[in-house]
């Protein structure tokens, strides 16, 4: 298999992480989503994954039934253990893979990974540097570091659908799973700065990642606005972006986003309109003006943008330097991904990683795992012998995977 960026998916290191091991016990999308990025930038990862297999395998339709369209691409470059770590034995695989691992990742609440004796005391137990990154729902100390949560949980937590409220009218969701993907995003980061610490100082650390307090910070970035001087010299909420006239914009032939940001734009805008009565508007002379008259100025430009096709506005824009794109559909995305084939599934479209490194690219190596694929390859490389892996297997604390379809 060779990935959409043109490297080889041999098992070969490839990536500034290439060397790091990284054991996952993650589900859904958060914490897979972060052992996803560190896959892609060489990191060693080995997922723990129960029986029944994790939720993202079935989130929407897929070409097998442990691999959804969501999961070819967010389980990619990690090898699957199935493991019982409810039996003292699984438990003891568990740990003797986190003592040859750099780091370990999980998004279980402090309860349940409290009675697995996985928490970080016991890793560091095994692996005195580990770095133990862990996420959910609340901060410990709040009360609510025990309670479940979810995206959906997180938007109205960290104030998103009190936003769109002021935009809509209604309390709607932001229709992406942006907390769960904004965490994963947060823990891969702080893995990475985790580790560079260790390098230099040769302590691991524990590292927890609230979900609440991540995305609430996130959108206070902009959002805190006149609310954040103390006393406030405002209400909170960026006010260009909350107005229903930020949106996409009509053209005589289909859509397009344009932004002008500055008074040269608006005057730009103006006269390819023909709008002369707009000449020394005094709502784009001052940015300060021009936050505070975003919606009728965004009113104003959807009219002149209208008048003319999609083809003229991208032009005349780029000869402007005024910031534009013409509106494409999420299925326009996907019809542009590489199509690469997978050992079991055959075709499908990759993701490519966004980021683009001079010296040690990312890559995909390894294509989404089924459930317990790799069990019997990763505990003989512990040095575990065949009859011990036999056992196991016996037993039911390790499980192997159940078909190819």
């Amino acid at each position: 298999m060779v990935s959409a960026q043109g490297e080889s998916t041999g098992a070969g290191p490839s990536g500034p992480l290439a060397g790091v091991r990284v054991l996952d016990l993650s589900s859904v999308v958060m914490g897979p989503l972060a052992t996803q990025i560190l896959g892609d930038l060489g990191a060693e990862v080995v997922s723990i994954e129960a029986e029944g297999g994790d939720t993202n395998r079935v989130m929407g339709p897929g070409p097998h039934r442990q691999l959804s369209g969501v999961s070819l691409n967010l389980l990619r470059n990690k090898r699957n253990v199935s493991l019982d770590l409810k039996d003292p034995a699984g438990r003891e695989v568990f740990l003797r893979l986190a003592a040859v691992s750099d780091v370990v990742i999980t998004n279980l609440r402090p309860g349940p990974l409290g009675r697995l004796r996985l928490a970080y005391d016991d890793v560091r137990a095994v692996r005195p540097d580990i770095v133990f990154c862990q996420a959910h729902g609340w901060a410990t100390g709040s009360g609510r570091e025990n309670a479940p949560a979810f995206d959906d949980v997180i938007q109205a937590a960290s104030g998103i659908s009190e936003l769109e409220e002021r935009v809509t009218g209604e309390r709607v969701l932001a229709p992406t799973l942006i907390a769960d993907k904004l965490c994963g995003v947060t823990m891969a980061y702080s893995v990475m700065a985790a580790l560079f610490h260790r390098e230099r100082t040769g302590e691991g650390q524990h590292i927890e990642v609230p979900m609440a307090d991540v995305t609430s910070a996130f959108m206070l970035v902009e959002h805190g606005a006149g609310a954040i001087p103390e006393p406030a010299l405002g209400p909170a909420g960026y006010e260009r972006i909350l107005t229903r006239e930020r949106r996409s914009q009509h053209t005589s032939d289909g859509w397009i986003n344009v932004l002008p940001f500055s008074t040269a734009h608006y005057e730009a805008i103006w006269a390819a309109g023909g709008r002369t009565d707009l000449a020394n508007d005094p709502r784009v002379v001052t940015g300060s003006a021009r936050i505070a008259n975003a919606e009728s100025l965004y009113r104003d430009v959807a009219d002149v943008l209208v008048t003319r096709p999609t083809a003229f506005w991208l032009e005349y824009c780029t000869e402007h330097s005024i910031p534009s794109s013409a509106v494409r559909t999420v299925d326009d995305l996907v019809a542009e991904l590489p199509i690469v084939e997978h050992p079991v599934v055959g075709s499908y479209r990759e993701i490519p990683s966004p980021v683009r490194f001079s010296r040690t690219p990312a890559s995909v190596r390894r294509p989404a795992p089924l459930i317990g694929e790799h069990g019997r390859e990763v505990l003989a490389e512990l040095g575990m012998s065949p009859a011990e892996i036999d056992a196991l297997e016996a037993s039911g604390v390790l499980r192997q995977p159940s078909g190819t379809r």
